[in-house]
């Protein structure tokens, strides 16, 4: 593994992947939910169950190679993400750059996947409570494109809306392939998994 993998960087042996959106039914199919798609699906692929419930978040553990995986959900609201990302980052004894945080994205199209290893939150509101409570932009992003909304739709109110049926099978396979880019993060390291996912 290379130096830019975030399992390898500071010396920790764990990554915490976290998939960020609203708790509650009413949000589960929206366009703010991809992340939890995304650590949903890696889960399942894991044959893993996010069963413990602390931090503010629904997660798990489990070995990964000779590393550790641990997959999370906060529990909180978008806007609060960071609460729970930093009380599982202190937990856990990992640094930022151990994180790799799944969100949606509407400065991409619907489908698209891109790997973004530091910088600005682009306006996203989970990723903005992140930065703020880590004090940080230095963690790795999987962004998920949800497409921009149509005409003068508050891009606010368009995120909190469910795909369209026409949609899902698109939405499907991002949300694949936005899994399968985590893992190359980790196994790879991050500039490998940028130079695979970000050139398609």
């Amino acid at each position: 593994m290379g130096t830019d993998d975030p399992s390898k960087r500071n010396g920790s042996t764990a990554t915490l992947v976290v998939g960020l959106g609203n708790p509650g039914e009413e949000y589960l199919q929206t366009r703010h939910n991809a992340g939890f798609m995304v650590v949903d699906l890696l889960a399942q692929h894991l044959g893993l169950a996010l069963s413990r419930d602390s931090h503010e978040a629904q997660w798990t553990s489990a070995p990964f190679g000779d590393d550790q995986i641990v997959i999370a959900k906060p529990t909180t609201f978008m806007n609060d993400s960071g609460r729970s990302v930093k009380a599982l980052l202190a937990d856990l004894e990992l640094e930022p750059q151990s994180l790799i945080v799944a969100h949606d994205d509407i400065d991409l199209s619907l489908g698209q996947v891109r790997v973004k290893s530091a910088g600005g939150s682009g306006g996203h509101r989970g990723i903005e409570s992140i930065v703020a409570a880590l004090g940080t932009d230095d963690f790795v992003r999987t962004r998920l494109g949800v497409g921009r909304p149509p005409g003068r739709q508050d891009p606010a109110d368009y995120v909190l809306r469910p795909f369209s049926k026409s949609e899902w099978t698109e939405v499907e396979f991002a949300i694949a392939t936005a899994a399968q880019a985590i893992v190359h993060v980790i196994e790879h390291g991050v500039e490998s998994a940028m130079n695979e996912y970000n050139n398609v």
